[in-house]
């Protein structure tokens, strides 16, 4: 008897394969105020109880200059919040 198994990830030619991305402390931050109101509540009124409460028991692993930008982001909606974020992210200048 043989067994049929489908690899998931299909090889690319010549043997390379690309390393997969794990995502960074901001991807898993963003995802987690997608998938729940409450956290992504919370997110906009209290950033910092936020993040020190983590989501799902787990924390989010930022740099220090992402962890004081999202402690200083005021916005009403998570659409604004990451405009934000990401604004300051490229400039590197102040939140306002």
């Amino acid at each position: 008897m043989s067994m049929l198994t489908l690899d998931s990830h299909p090889s690319p030619s010549f043997g390379f394969q690309k390393p997969i991305a794990k995502p960074s402390g901001l991807h898993r931050l963003f995802a987690a105020a997608i998938v729940s109101d409450q956290f992504r509540e919370a997110l906009l009124r209290e950033p910092e109880a936020a993040l020190a409460g983590g989501y799902l028991g787990q924390t989010f692993t930022l740099t220090d200059k992402e962890r004081t930008i999202i402690r200083n982001v005021r916005a009403k909606t998570l659409t604004d919040f990451a405009q934000k974020v990401n604004q300051a992210l490229k400039n590197d200048k102040p939140i306002v």
